[in-house]
């Protein structure tokens, strides 16, 4: 376990955009941790990184970058069929692990993926940077202080457009789709929010004739005390929102997924006070890619459960299995 003091040394695995745009700026961002390496099965398009991003080391392949010894945690934005086998290899190399979303595309996966974590040791946890983000945190402490009275409902949306049939996220066999790609937004924070997990679910979903994966999906979660309906698009335009109704108030989060790093963050809050005015709570510029890695850094430093344990995911992944099961079988599927 490393000292308060030292920086954990992270490697990335895999030069995909989200790290290059994203990660990989936000953890340079930090005194508590750097990249100091970046991976790639073509060694030209690693080097470019790197000296693009200012990283000191680079390697040709995913096995190597597994094999550095000055290396304390891995980052892993590969395209999502890979997630649970280098995750797994990444853990018996004996690397820490933040795995992009989806960690894994079935149950089975996931289960390995925690029975090498309680084998080696590990740290894990899947990247849901919103966890992070102080916007959360305020809602659902807002909520469970009864600002809403009792919580009864929640409506999500979180659409882009992409017909590109060269990007990953319209490949079927990789992965790709709506639903895992962006539906596990609001489902991992309606989740959060409502602090319990969905009994049923039911969806309709379209699919892509060319591409095949689902292009458009409208899903309704069944929680104990209440529900939540969501749409996810990847050929409609770009939007995001999300708002939660309480029998004495509305909370709405204008940018739920992915806030501006350089402007601030908002929720709104109606109906909360006897003049009904709009109530606005506003927090200051963050990147929530840095806190979350900063978060992850610190659970390695001091032994305590990363910001999103596999055991969540278990749970995030059972609810996208049932959604996809209920559009098929056209009926409310148990979760």
């Amino acid at each position: 376990m490393k000292t308060i003091n030292e920086k954990i040394r992270w490697g990335v695995l895999g030069a995909a955009n989200i790290a290059q745009k994203s990660v990989i700026p936000a953890a340079q961002k930090s005194r508590q941790l750097e990249i100091t390496a970046i991976a790639s099965r073509s060694e030209e398009k690693a080097q470019e990184a790197a000296e693009f991003l200012g990283i000191k080391n680079y390697y040709g392949s995913y096995e190597a970058l597994l094999q550095d010894p000055d290396i304390d945690a891995l980052y892993i934005p590969l395209p999502n069929h890979l997630h649970a086998q280098w995750a797994i290899a990444a853990m018996e190399a004996g690397k820490h692990v933040l795995c992009e979303k989806p960690i894994a595309l079935s149950l089975e996966e996931i289960d390995a993926i925690i029975r090498t974590r309680d084998k080696t040791g590990m740290k894990i946890g899947e990247a849901f940077m919103v966890k992070s983000h102080p916007q959360w945190e305020a809602a659902v402490k807002l909520k469970n202080e009864g600002v809403l009275g009792t919580l009864t409902g929640g409506q999500g949306s979180f659409t882009y457009y992409n017909d590109n049939p060269q990007n990953v996220r319209n490949m079927y066999n990789k992965g790709g789709g709506g639903l895992w790609d962006i539906g596990v937004y609001p489902v991992f924070t309606s989740r959060l929010f409502f602090g319990e997990e969905p009994e049923s679910v039911c969806a309709i979903v379209e699919s892509d004739p060319q591409f095949g994966i689902d292009r458009l999906a409208s899903a309704i979660l069944k929680f104990p005390s209440g529900q939540f309906s969501f749409i996810c698009g990847t050929q409609t335009n770009s939007y995001q929102h999300i708002r939660f109704f309480g029998t004495k108030g509305t909370l709405e989060i204008p940018m739920p997924f992915n806030p501006s790093p350089t402007e601030k963050a908002t929720i709104l809050l109606s109906g909360t006070k006897a003049d009904k005015q709009l109530q606005t709570i506003s927090f200051d510029a963050v990147d929530q890619y840095t806190l979350e890695l900063e978060a992850f850094s610190e659970a390695i430093r001091t032994g305590r459960e990363v910001p999103v344990p596999l055991e969540n995911s278990r749970h995030n992944t059972a609810v996208i299995l049932a959604l996809f099961r209920a559009a098929e079988q056209g009926k409310w599927e148990t979760v």
